[in-house]
C-alpha cells in the first residue's frame, strides 16, 4: 500500500471521528446522573429525609419506615445529613450515629435507591449551630489567608473521609447526590446572602468541591438548591449560582409556612424559572426540600403539591423528616395516610420498586 493512501485512510478516519483510543469510562457521578435523566421520563421520584431511623411513633427500629408502612414501599431517594461530622462527633445534629447513617445509606443504594447528602456544619467561628448567624465575617474566616481557614481544612478533610468510606461490601462507591450550603439566598445560616458576598460565597463552594475533588470523590453530583423565593431574575440567580462546570442538578426547598394561594404562586414561580434556566443550562432539578409542618391539610400532597409538580419536569422531590411533634411527611396514624396512598398510586410518582431496575438498565 502507497504512502499516499495510507495518508488518505488516515484522513477518512479523521473526518468521520474515528479514533484508535478507547472511550474513557464516566464516573460514578456520571452515571448517576445518566440515570436520574432516564427516570426523569418516566415521573418524578418521592425522597424522605431520615426515612430508616424514627418516625412518628417510633425510633431507630430496623427496616422500619413511616412511608413504607402505609405503601408497602420505600421512597426513591433517602436524605442524609452530616451537620457535626466536622466535630469528629458519633452522631450527628439530629442525634443519628454516622455508623447508622453509613449502614443504611449504602443499605438504600443496594435495594436500587438513590441518596442524597446535605452538610449543616457548625459555625466553625463561634464552635455554635450552623443557624448561629451574628457574625458576618465566618465565611471571610475560612477562606485561604483567614483565621479559621486551617480549622476548616480539618473539617474538610472529615467530611471527605466519611465519604470515602461510603461503599458497598466489593468496595464500589456509592454515588451520592451531594447538597452543600442549601438555601444561601436566605440569611438563616452563616453561609447565607446577608452573611458573605457574593464573592465569598463562590470561593467557599469551590474551595470545598475542589478539596473533595482532590480527594478523589468522583462519586458525587453536586446539587446547588437556593430557598424558595418566587422572585427570581436570571440576573439575580447567576450571582450566587457556582456555574455549569459545577452543578449537576439545581433544586430549590420550598415549604409552605403561609396560605396555600401564597405557596401556590411562589412555588409555581420558582419552577417556571428554574425548569426553563435547568433546560437551557442542560441540568437536572428538583424539590430538594418541601413539605407541609404538620400537614394541617390531610389532602395536601394530591391537593396542593401534586397539581404544581406536574406542570414540570421535576425529577424528584424530598419530603423533610418525621420526628414526633414535627413532621413533614406521611405516617400511618395520620390523617393525610390515604391522600399519601393516592399520591403513591399515580403513575407519574416514581418510588423504590419503580426505579430499582434503571440501576442495571
Amino acid at each position: 500500500m502507497t504512502k499516499k493512501k495510507l495518508a488518505c485512510i488516515a484522513a477518512a478516519m479523521v473526518l468521520v471521528g474515528c479514533s484508535t483510543t478507547k472511550e474513557q469510562p464516566k464516573s460514578i457521578a456520571g452515571q448517576l446522573e445518566d440515570r436520574m435523566w432516564k427516570i426523569a421520563e418516566k415521573g418524578y421520584m418521592m425522597g424522605h429525609q431520615d426515612d430508616p431511623f424514627y418516625g412518628l411513633t417510633w425510633e431507630w427500629e430496623e427496616n422500619h419506615s413511616d412511608v413504607l408502612s402505609i405503601v408497602d414501599d420505600y421512597p426513591a431517594i433517602m436524605g442524609f445529613d452530616l451537620g457535626g461530622i466536622e466535630m469528629g462527633d458519633e452522631k450527628n445534629l439530629d442525634s443519628v450515629p454516622f455508623t447508622r447513617i453509613r449502614e443504611e445509606l449504602v443499605k438504600h443504594h443496594e435495594r436500587g435507591g438513590i441518596v442524597t447528602i446535605s452538610w449543616h456544619p457548625r459555625n466553625p467561628l463561634t464552635g455554635e449551630t450552623a443557624w448561629d448567624v451574628e457574625d458576618t465575617t465566618v465565611v471571610k474566616s475560612i477562606l485561604p489567608g483567614g483565621e479559621q481557614h486551617e480549622k476548616f481544612q480539618t473539617w474538610m478533610q472529615r467530611v471527605g473521609d466519611f465519604l470515602k468510606s461510603l461503599k458497598t461490601s466489593d468496595g464500589t462507591p456509592v454515588p451520592i447526590i451531594f447538597r452543600p450550603f442549601h438555601e444561601n439566598n436566605g440569611s438563616w445560616f452563616w453561609w447565607g446572602q446577608k452573611l458573605c458576598s457574593d464573592e465569598e460565597f463562590h470561593a467557599l463552594w469551590n474551595m470545598l468541591q475542589d478539596y473533595l475533588g482532590s480527594e478523589g470523590l468522583d462519586n458525587l453530583l453536586w446539587s446547588y438548591s437556593p430557598n424558595l423565593d418566587g422572585n427570581w431574575t436570571e440576573e439575580r440567580f447567576l450571582q450566587r449560582y457556582p456555574g455549569n462546570d459545577r452543578v449537576a442538578l439545581i433544586g430549590i426547598d420550598a415549604y409552605q409556612w403561609g396560605t396555600e394561594e401564597e405557596f401556590n404562586t411562589q412555588l409555581n414561580a420558582d419552577l417556571k424559572f428554574i425548569s426553563k434556566f435547568a433546560e437551557k443550562n442542560k441540568k437536572l432539578f428538583a424539590l430538594t426540600e418541601c413539605g407541609y409542618q404538620n400537614i394541617p391539610d390531610s389532602t395536601w400532597f394530591t391537593h396542593v403539591l401534586k397539581p404544581i409538580m406536574d406542570n414540570y419536569k421535576i425529577s424528584y422531590f424530598h419530603l423533610w423528616r418525621n420526628y414526633k411533634k414535627e413532621y413533614f411527611g406521611p405516617a400511618p396514624e395520620l390523617p393525610c395516610a390515604a391522600d399519601f396512598k393516592a399520591l403513591y398510586e399515580a403513575p407519574n410518582t416514581l418510588f423504590l420498586k419503580d426505579i430499582a431496575t434503571t440501576k442495571t438498565e
